[in-house]
């Protein structure tokens, strides 16, 4: 028999009254992943460090030797191309420096004063840090790793041009353009972006459901900001300085009490959007629209309206202002633990929906049914992902060169998907998106790159880009080079940084001098708008590399060996080259395979240096990958004939 309808009046559970109290000031959700896969090291401290922590803290300390030497690396081959002098270029008598560090780098406190010195140092440290943990000299071994990590810290090229063609991206913020309140303002803001190499900004354009522009569609523009167009103007700032601007919005998420104290509103007003349209919310197990410890009330993502609406919404955005893309946050349900008994999604249409496929009320199961609870994230999933399908062929009828991004969570996809219904391989499986951006938000690079395993280990991503987001944050300068370090040892296109309230003067020095804007006939390319372009110039950077070590015998391979690897990276440079001047199948044809030649064949050539360099073997493999996945992109986002 057909599955019992529900009644036309069923109602999302009764909210429960909530006093006027000020927001909570927990964590919000992507602030806790971090927590999970942090890993403290405390001076002085003589705590026992057990054998996992060990090896952990041993490997953060080769993978940090592994980016300072990938760095200096890339500058100082890029300066020998350009045949200028470096200090670093000098053979050095490395036997007699390891006799220096062999003293110094067990005196604490003792640094050491070259560069090669440094390292060897902290390779020292590295080696005898078991050693110390064996002896449980738990104080020493960790008042060394400090040291070494200081050292190495000391020794990355922040004065020199490192960057390569990669997306440059900044989260430009609600509460920096209202303190901007003004064209001449925002003006300045873009000016110091542009000055750093920024090429891509995420303007914050929707936030608690208010937009940041006069809007025909939405209920209100943000309060804060009433008779300034702000978006008309960042798209002309962004466009008179050779920048991409990005509409940001938030997708799901319809207010936020820390936004109505801002404004001196009731800290439990939904937002404009909720409080016009009640019957569009969205629910918790206990009947809240925010659950708790939470700040934000959500739109049902399976209402047929409240879609109609975003869907509007989005289609005002690009069609009105000249925007370069359009970024989806909040493109989820909010954070929950069904184990625990929290959970969320009992919005009234999803409700009678669900009732009507299963025969079921989702609020009559749980987790304890293991095979109806599946069905139940499977519907709460799908609502996401058919709105990001439908979305984006919207809008790409619309603007066909518009880039769609998603910014979302780095957590491991079964864990994803339970926790927030965020499947965002499948939209990229699909094509639906362009842009992946995983808020990888963490205080420590090691911490960054434990967040980051489950995307770097992908092999579900279509043919998008990956641009992680890096927090600012509370992260020092030196801090957040190093995350960048990595990231550009990855096989992504670029980062993203949040948020632009944080950009400080010491950052925008840094920057300047490692990727700050250079001025030449030739723009340089982006990678989602310049897809084999940007491969062609990545490439040759890796065979500058390469050139580097061989002339500095800095590889072991037997003459005929390095014969063979300049002959096959120079057919790989010509293909290349070739598609990046005038792109046609038959060249994409020829790059891609090319490329999976030289692949397949680069480990065997390097079995012997993978040995003793094995972070930097996995370095050119990883950029290798990168422009795998441009070629891939351009492919198909660029019509080929």
């Amino acid at each position: 028999s057909p599955p019992p309808r529900v009644s036309p009046s069923a109602t999302a559970p009764q909210p429960r009254p909530l006093g006027v109290v000020k927001p909570p000031t927990s964590k919000e959700a992507i602030d806790q992943l971090e927590e999970a896969v942090r890993l403290d090291v405390v001076p002085n401290s003589n705590e026992p460090i057990n054998q996992n922590q060990a090896i952990a803290l041993q490997q953060e300390l080769e993978n940090l030797i592994g980016r300072v030497e990938s760095a200096n690396l890339a500058v100082l081959a890029n300066a020998a191309d350009l045949g200028e002098t470096a200090e670093n270029l000098g053979k050095i008598d490395v036997e007699s420096l390891k006799q220096q560090t062999s003293i110094t780098s067990t005196t604490p406190g003792t640094l050491a004063t070259s560069q090669q010195q440094a390292l060897e140092q902290a390779k020292v440290i590295a080696k005898n840090f078991p050693q110390l943990i064996a002896q449980k000299n738990y104080a020493l071994a960790r008042q060394q790793w400090l040291i070494a990590k200081r050292i190495l810290w000391q020794q990355f090229p922040v004065d020199r041009r490192i960057a390569q063609p990669e997306i440059r991206a900044v989260w430009l913020d609600r509460a920096t353009i209202v303190r901007a309140g003004s064209k001449a303002k925002l003006a300045e803001i873009f000016d110091r972006l542009a000055a750093t190499g920024i090429n891509t900004i995420f303007f914050e354009t929707v936030n608690a459901g208010y937009t940041i522009y006069p809007s025909q569609v939405a209920k209100e523009q943000n309060p804060l900001i009433r008779g300034w167009d702000a978006l008309a103007d960042a798209v002309k700032l962004a466009h008179e300085r050779d920048m991409e601007l990005h509409a940001w919005v938030w997708t799901f998420a319809a207010g936020n009490q820390r936004h109505n104290e801002i404004i001196n509103v009731n800290p439990n007003y939904p937002g404009p959007i909720l409080a016009a349209h009640p019957d569009w919310a969205n629910y918790d197990n206990q009947g809240n629209m925010i659950p708790a410890g939470q700040t934000k009330p959500f739109l049902d993502p399976a209402n047929p309206q409240a879609r109609q609406y975003l869907l509007k919404l989005y289609e005002e955005i690009v069609t009105r202002y000249d925007v370069d893309g359009l970024q989806l946050d909040y493109i989820r349900y909010p954070f929950q633990d069904p184990l625990a008994g929290r959970t969320y999604g009992y919005g009234k249409a999803a409700r009678m929906q669900f009732q009507q496929l299963i025969g079921v009320d989702p609020m009559n199961i749980s987790p304890s049914q293991p095979e109806l609870w599946q069905k139940w994230t499977t519907f709460r999933t799908e609502q996401v992902d058919s709105f990001v399908a439908q979305l984006s062929k919207q809008l790409r009828q619309k603007r066909g060169n518009l880039i769609l991004s998603v910014a979302v969570f780095p957590l491991p996809q079964t864990e994803r998907i339970e926790k927030i219904q965020q499947n965002w391989e499948v939209w990229a499986r699909r094509g639906d998106v362009d842009l992946i951006i995983p808020m990888t938000y963490a205080l420590d690079t090691s911490r960054f790159q434990r967040l980051a395993q489950p995307w770097i280990a992908s092999k579900q991503l279509g043919a998008t880009l990956l641009v992680p987001g890096i927090r600012l944050l509370s992260l020092p300068t030196i801090g957040t080079f190093d995350q960048l370090q990595l990231v550009r040892d990855l096989p992504v296109s670029g980062y993203a940084l949040f948020a632009a309230e944080n950009f400080n003067d010491e950052l925008q020095k840094l920057f300047i001098s490692t990727q700050g804007k250079v001025e030449s006939a030739r723009t340089e390319p982006i990678p989602h708008r310049q897809p084999f372009q940007t491969a062609a110039i990545r490439y040759t950077a890796l065979q500058r590399e390469w050139k580097f070590v061989l002339q500095n015998e800095q590889l072991s391979m037997p003459a005929q060996t390095i014969s063979d690897f300049n002959n096959q990276a120079e057919v790989l440079r010509t293909a290349l080259n070739q598609l990046a001047t005038a792109p046609s199948a038959s060249k994409l044809l020829v790059a891609r395979a090319s490329l999976t030649r030289f692949q397949s064949q680069f480990r065997v050539l390097m079995k012997q240096e993978i040995k003793s360099n094995s972070y930097q073997v996995k370095v050119w493999e990883n950029r290798l990958t990168t422009i795998e996945r441009l070629l891939r992109y351009g492919e198909r986002r660029i019509e080929l004939r």
